[in-house]
């Protein structure tokens, strides 16, 4: 079993692929700059697990690099020129990339708003699972995500609590990670690795 552990903004046991996509978190005097976690859930092409590109990268991390071929699928045409990441991607059989260092801001939440407090993107971590709105994830996701979120509030404290949703930052937008995503479950072997 994997342990994670995170040192200066990067998690032991994931791979590092750097993603241009980011800048840095703005500072605050009153506040922590990293306060929240956001859960996402994205599938390339749509509902497809997986799939790879003829170099044989993940079609996500092609992505998060800006280097997806819209080519390689007609869904691909609509969002290849869009500029996104995440902090982490979880593959269905547990595997962790991370694109972004957590101190820095990745551009996973678009417009948003949580407890009052805009841009969301300015103040959590951002972690996209492999699936859909349709289809359960798997229990290495889970078992995986509850040890990263876990790692996640030792280096962060103030994350604590302000574990969401994309669907609860961003409501009429977004409806990630689905109705299939079992938040007591995962509450649950997080309160466990504690």
């Amino acid at each position: 079993m994997t342990t994670f552990t995170i040192k200066d903004g990067i998690l032991s046991g994931a791979t590092f692929v750097p993603s241009p996509n980011f800048n840095t978190r703005p500072t605050t005097d009153d506040k922590p700059a990293i306060t929240g976690i956001v859960i996402h859930n994205i599938s390339l092409p749509p509902s497809q697990f997986g799939q790879t590109d003829k170099t044989g990268t993940h079609f996500v991390k092609a992505f998060f690099q800006n280097k997806l071929d819209p080519n390689d699928h007609d869904y691909f045409k609509t969002i290849a020129h869009l500029e996104v990441s995440a902090h982490l991607f979880i593959e269905r059989h547990g595997a962790v990339t991370q694109f972004v260092n957590f101190n820095e801001r990745a551009w996973h939440a678009g417009q948003s708003c949580y407890l009052g407090r805009a841009n969301c993107n300015d103040f959590t971590i951002g972690i996209e699972l492999e699936g859909d709105d349709f289809s359960p994830f798997s229990d290495k996701q889970y078992n995986t995500l509850a040890q990263i979120i876990v790692a996640i509030y030792h280096a962060y404290p103030a994350t604590k609590r302000h574990l969401m949703g994309h669907s609860d930052i961003a409501p009429i937008r977004k409806t990630d990670p689905g109705e299939f995503f079992d938040w007591g479950r995962l509450r649950k072997l997080v309160h466990e690795h504690l």
